[in-house]
């Protein structure tokens, strides 16, 4: 039984989460919580990093699904798009009458009655929404950031928790979940062919994302990355059936003042500019009006932004652009806010100080140990688009070392799509270990494809590949192989990170100390 009232999820006082441990769930419990409400939930009996977020905000969570979980006085039931109809907890709520919403619809919900920044991409949406979030931190903004991920420059949460006035949130494409998000100001990162369970075709994808631009709000913005050609063309249709929007396009390939320019990168951080380099116009002399007077504002307010080169210590320049992005919107958000013109120049020092210490998100090249002068990184990168970036800038970051990767493709269908691509993705290592196909609970194996099938196709692009699913084999094998100063990255959206912390075990085990951070 659907509310017929969707903000009534954000009214709520006693609510029950179904799937609490999940990221995006166990960051609305601390919204929630935040806000006055009795949070309970219940999930299954696996420890995740979550259980101590919700800890920390006094949840703890039931184990199992029963209906004997649903408080007596529940008055809305948010559950994790992982759980159907069939679920006992949700089928409790439709005896009882209580209103029952996902969590993207609850997350929807909330962007309703402010002012909203939803952040959507195929790519970087985690990272450009925590950065967003870092650089919030650092001012007295009234803001809620919601991250797909634990962010360090929260305190290890998913969340930000500054004020009720703004809210910033990562919105997922998947199943056009980011449809009941109500933005006033949208960025868009990037559009291609992924999900191919739900989105078949390229085409579906850009409906999609075109259909999610046309609900930002009357005279909105949407910020979209120029590099990215999938980006371009949602930005292209929606200009065409919405004249009202402001349209900012950001990135390397940019015009004007969201275009970014790496100056330098190394010893730990990149060095970036903002600004075509075109010269700005002097001012004319005398009386000054009012059309005049905004735009020479305006003039000075973008100096600002370019006067000196913004630090991000992160690799890659997809961050850079994803950094771009961040400011760009952010700003949009304030001018839609009516800030004005000094208060923002005086924030754009926090802004810069956010991004300078900003040490991403978990699973976005996540530093999770350096012992014995190896480095072990986590990244959920999972499509050849964001593995071949995400090697790229590791390469640069690390230009001395060598970079072995252990790989874990996540679902069958995206697996034989982009079979072709994948094969080719992993030139930027220098050896690669491919563990077995993450096999989602969304979807069976309807097309053949194997872990088997996918080392021979890669094989035949990269002279050091091996295929191993036995995750105790391969971190018994790394251990006998890494040398100092080589770098190992678990990469995908499955569970192989584990092997990243199993040989982090070894390592210790063996004796070999603390390498400090660069």
């Amino acid at each position: 039984m659907m509310h017929s009232d969707p903000i009534s999820v954000a009214e709520a006082r006693v609510v029950h989460l179904t799937g609490i441990k999940g990221t995006g769930v166990a960051a609305l419990a601390e919204v929630l919580v935040s806000g006055g409400a009795s949070v309970s939930g219940s999930d299954g009996p696996d420890t995740f990093y979550t259980d101590e977020l919700l800890k920390k905000i006094g949840v703890t969570p039931r184990v199992g699904f029963s209906p004997d979980h649903v408080p007596p006085d529940a008055e809305v039931l948010v559950y994790s798009a992982a759980y159907g109809p069939e679920n006992p907890e949700r089928q409790e709520a439709r005896r009882r009458g209580i209103s029952q919403f996902s969590y993207a619809e609850a997350l929807g919900a909330l962007s309703q009655g402010r002012l909203s920044l939803g952040v959507g991409g195929v790519h970087g949406k985690t990272s450009t929404t925590a950065m967003l979030g870092a650089m919030v931190a650092r001012t007295d903004l009234p803001a809620t950031v919601v991250v797909g991920s634990a962010v360090p420059s929260f305190g290890g949460s998913a969340t930000l928790l500054q004020g009720r006035d703004l809210l910033i949130a990562e919105t997922c494409e998947y199943r056009r979940h980011f449809l009941s998000f109500a933005p006033d100001v949208a960025i868009v990162t990037s559009v291609e062919a992924d999900h191919q369970d739900y989105f078949p075709l390229l085409e579906d994808m850009i409906e999609a994302f075109v259909e999610y631009t046309l609900r930002i709000s009357s005279g909105g913005t949407l910020v979209y990355c120029a590099d990215d050609a999938g980006a371009c063309e949602v930005a292209r249709r929606a200009s065409i059936q919405r004249g009202d929007l402001t349209l900012l396009p950001y990135g390397f390939s940019a015009e004007g003042a969201w275009r970014c320019t790496v100056q330098n990168q190394g010893q730990g951080v990149q060095r970036f500019i903002l600004g075509d380099g075109e010269p700005e116009k002097s001012s004319p002399g005398g009386q000054l009006d009012d059309a005049h007077d905004a735009r020479n504002q305006e003039s000075d307010l973008l100096r600002l932004f370019r006067n000196q080169p913004w630090e991000l210590p992160l690799p890659g320049v997809h961050m850079v652009a994803n950094a771009t992005g961040a400011i760009c919107a952010l700003r949009e958000l304030l001018r839609l806010r009516q800030v004005s013109s000094g208060d923002l120049a005086r924030m754009i020092p926090s802004w810069r100080a956010g991004l300078a210490d900003f040490r991403g998100t978990r699973r976005r090249s996540e530093v999770v140990a350096r012992l014995g002068g190896v480095t072990i990184i986590d990244d959920y990168a999972h499509h050849p688009t964001a593995i071949e970036a995400t090697l790229e800038g590791l390469r640069a970051f690390y230009p001395l070392s060598r970079l072995v990767v252990v790989f874990m493709s996540h679902t069958y269908s995206r697996t034989a799509a982009l079979l072709d691509r994948f094969a080719r993705a992993f030139s930027g290592a220098h050896q690669v270990i491919l563990n077995d196909i993450y096999a989602s609970a969304r979807e069976e194996n309807e097309t053949g494809i194997t872990g088997e099938r996918l080392f021979q196709e890669v094989s035949r692009c990269h002279p050091q590949v091996i295929y191993e699913p036995d995750f105790e084999k391969v971190a018994r094998y790394l251990l006998k192989t890494l040398c100092p100063g080589d770098v190992l990255v678990t990469m995908g959206a499955g569970d192989n990170f584990r092997i990243g912390r199993r040989v982090e075990e070894l390592l210790r085990e063996r004796g070999d100390s603390e390498t400090e951070r660069p």
